[in-house]
């Protein structure tokens, strides 16, 4: 190789260097912007969950609105999906029922089940808890993520926020309430792997959505027809009933599995999964003009905390990622 060769050379691989990490600073910045738009959507469904819940629906009724809304929403764009490239469902079919197992009926009924056993304030600590220690975990060992003493740090922020955002007390420790924890573990669990498992075979996030929403609409929506009657849902009054179509059907069934999807895309699981912990702060804020509850000083403090973890975990600096982030 020539002198004018070895100098094209290195100036070639000199000014690929900077569009490298302006690449990737443009993904982490939509990364961290659909994160907030993700937790975001989870606060208004949880406020708007007690809104419903309120005036007289359950949390079966709830959960219904949102897998089958969004699944019938999803139909067509799987149709469409299913028309030009049949192939990428039976060649991966195995990977795609997995996705549906994690994120789809399974996890609802154990993240509704638990409120039958564990107080509200559980929700807001242990699932989330769950998502983020076991997205690092499992990016440790799935994705060969490192786990950094910096992100595990930021989780333990994270953790601590959440007990404070909750209002935990330990007189709610029951024998009663910790089959409802073990459950809220294991819907975080189930997320947790819902996110490695489409980072690692790089499924793309619409399909992702519309293959669990109509998995559920499938599975839930009958068994919740055939046990209950949809009697609730159907007196409820119109405004009400159309309210929690929009919110828990259209932005939170479709919203929440996109914009958690497209996150895990460009940022990985394990930052993507501290993400949802900040949906119970955003919750307490957006319920003071929901539901008339102003926001504690323990619940703002709280809120700082998770928001201060979150920022510590996710900007784990580009070296200490592995291939599972790339």
């Amino acid at each position: 190789m020539t002198n004018f060769d070895k100098g094209t050379s290195m100036n070639a691989s000199t000014l690929a260097l900077p569009q490298t990490t302006s690449q990737d600073h443009r993904k982490f910045v939509q990364g961290i912007a659909v994160g907030l738009l993700a937790a975001s959507i989870g606060a208004l469904y949880t406020v708007f969950a007690r809104w419903g819940i309120a005036r007289g629906l359950s949390s079966p009724d709830l959960t219904v609105l949102r897998f089958g809304v969004a699944g019938v929403l999803m139909l067509p764009i799987l149709a469409v999906a299913c028309w030009r490239d049949s192939a990428q469902f039976t060649s991966r079919w195995r990977v795609w029922l997995l996705i549906a197992l994690l994120a789809g009926t399974p996890f609802g009924l154990l993240m509704f089940g638990a409120l039958q056993f564990a107080p509200p304030s559980h929700a807001a600590v242990f699932p989330f808890t769950a998502m983020s220690v076991m997205g690092m975990v499992l990016g440790s060992v799935v994705l060969g993520d490192r786990m950094t003493p910096r992100r595990v740090t930021g989780i333990a922020v994270v953790i601590a926020g959440l007990v404070l955002v909750s209002g935990l007390e330990m007189s709610s420790m029951t024998m009663r309430a910790s089959l409802g924890d073990v459950m809220f573990l294991a819907a975080g669990t189930l997320w947790a792997g819902f996110g490695i498992v489409l980072r690692k075979h790089r499924l793309d996030p619409l399909l992702a959505t519309a293959v669990i929403s109509i998995s559920a609409l499938l599975t839930y929506v009958p068994a919740y027809v055939l046990l209950t009657g949809g009697a609730q849902l159907i007196a409820a009054a119109p405004q009400v009933f159309w309210a929690e179509v929009l919110v828990q059907g259209v932005i939170a069934g479709a919203g929440t599995l996109y914009t958690y999807s497209k996150m895990v895309s460009l940022l990985g699981p394990s930052r993507a999964a501290v993400f949802p912990a900040l949906a119970p702060g955003l919750a307490a804020l957006m319920a003071w003009p929901v539901l008339g509850h102003v926001p504690g000083i323990l619940e703002t403090l709280g809120l700082l905390m998770v928001m201060v973890g979150l920022m510590v975990a996710v900007t784990t600096a580009t070296s200490s990622v592995t291939r599972g982030q790339k």
